[in-house]
């Protein structure tokens, strides 16, 4: 059917454009014949100047690529990997089958791992990256500044025609240009008021160094920290294990000039910030970034949460050999093996190995009560895990474009020493 080869996302930018030359051109059509107060020259080449920059910034906010990870990428420091992991700190990305970077996230439009992914924006079709933050904040910072521009003007003629409405009708503007000036004050009204709420939302990130997706997780880590309070600083993690969540310090807050002067490329020069001509961050940075060194330089974000912890089959609990050292033992082949065996035993007598995801488990519980109760270590009966939970403003990762399946769901407890030696493998 063409609903299916056709999306609705794909009228985006084409709606935006449409937008903005009717904003910046047919504006200008109304000044050039509005007889009581023709546009000055001035204020024509202003106009003109903000609808480049407009135009500009926002090509190169939908057009310059936002990056991806190096699939020979390791950290400098490779002994934290697997401890982040065992706290349920994703690592590895299973679609991209690399390791992950700080910040990095799998959008599930882009198809990869975006570095220091802040959100996935549907109006240019492109994530908000590293690096394309900068040229995203200099099209909102342009496009406030110009329709804030053009609302003064519009506002201007608008009172001119409010103070001349007792005077015939034939001594003012017609029917046609009151009707267009209506029109062009309502919509870019509502155009800059929005953009300015998300530019003001956009330069608190920027002076904080946190993008969207970091921010969703600061409030979830905060939500766990005060749960646990009630529970003597421990959460019931899988398997039956207790997690123990402390207040953890954003690691990237480096102070407002550094975040800015981070955010924007690292340059120091202010001028090249709002240059809608500057250049794009160096393809070499992106994986690395500086910390502000308020915690232990074995803590890293995000913080652990129950739900992200790996959930260990019964055989291993019971059994109390840590997969973790047979799989680093074995060489790659027997691994092999021996993991389809016991996933095929795992799936006949002991119940799921693989993470399902979080709302086929609860419906599960709704549909089968009893199956539930027989299963009760791989079956939450309650949205208060990750996946289910939403910030204050009723989000969640999905909503920013993030995949939560590869982000959440699936895991299996392979040590990330494994994965790297199964690539490698692969590659050859």
């Amino acid at each position: 059917m063409l609903c299916s080869s056709f999306s609705i996302s794909q009228l985006a930018i084409p709606s935006v454009c449409v937008l903005i030359a009717f904003l910046a051109y047919t504006s200008q059509y109304f000044f050039a014949y509005f007889e009581p107060s023709p546009l000055r020259e001035s204020e024509l080449w202003r106009i003109n100047i903000f609808a480049l920059c407009i135009w500009i910034c926002y090509y190169r906010s939908c057009t310059v690529d936002p990056g991806r990870i190096p699939k020979d990428w390791k950290p400098v420091d490779s002994k934290q990997l697997e401890a982040d992991r065992v706290s349920g700190r994703q690592r590895w990305c299973r679609r991209c089958e690399t390791l992950k970077p700080p910040r990095a996230h799998h959008c599930k439009t882009c198809r990869r791992c975006i570095p220091k992914m802040d959100h996935h924006c549907p109006w240019t079709s492109n994530c908000v990256s590293h690096f394309t933050f900068p040229h995203f904040v200099r099209f909102l910072f342009y496009a406030v500044v110009g329709m804030g521009y053009l609302e003064s003007l519009l506002f201007e003629k608008a009172s001119i025609v409010w103070a001349s409405r007792n005077l015939p009708s034939y001594l003012g503007p017609s029917a046609s240009q009151i009707a267009h000036l209506f029109i062009l004050l309502v919509l870019n009204s509502l155009t800059v008021f929005m953009l300015f709420v998300l530019l003001l939302r956009t330069m608190w990130s920027l002076a904080f160094n946190t993008t969207t997706i970091e921010s969703w997780e600061i409030e979830r880590h905060e939500t766990l920290v005060r749960r646990a309070r009630h529970f003597r600083g421990y959460l019931s993690g899988p398997g039956g294990t207790s997690i123990r969540i402390k207040k953890q310090e954003f690691p990237y807050d480096i102070g407002i000039w550094a975040n800015i002067r981070a955010g924007m490329g690292g340059s120091r020069n202010v001028i090249s910030w709002f240059w809608p001509l500057a250049r794009t961050p160096a393809r070499t940075t992106g994986l690395e970034y500086e910390v502000n060194g308020f915690e232990e330089p074995d803590v890293s974000w995000p913080p652990p949460d129950p739900d992200r912890i790996p959930i260990p089959s019964k055989q291993h609990l019971s059994s109390g050999i840590s997969n973790a050292g047979n799989y680093e033992r074995d060489e790659v082949e027997a691994f092999n093996r021996r993991k389809a065996e016991d996933l095929k035993r795992s799936r006949e007598n002991l119940g799921i190995q693989r993470r399902r995801r979080f709302h086929n488990r609860l419906d599960k519980t709704k549909e089968s009560p009893s199956k539930a109760d027989e299963s009760s270590d791989d079956i939450e009966d309650s949205e208060d895990g990750e996946e289910g939970w939403r910030n204050a403003e009723g989000e969640r990762l999905g909503d920013f474009g993030v995949d939560e399946d590869a982000e959440f769901y699936d895991e299996e407890d392979i040590p990330l020493g494994v994965l790297l030696r199964q690539r490698a493998q692969k590659n050859q």
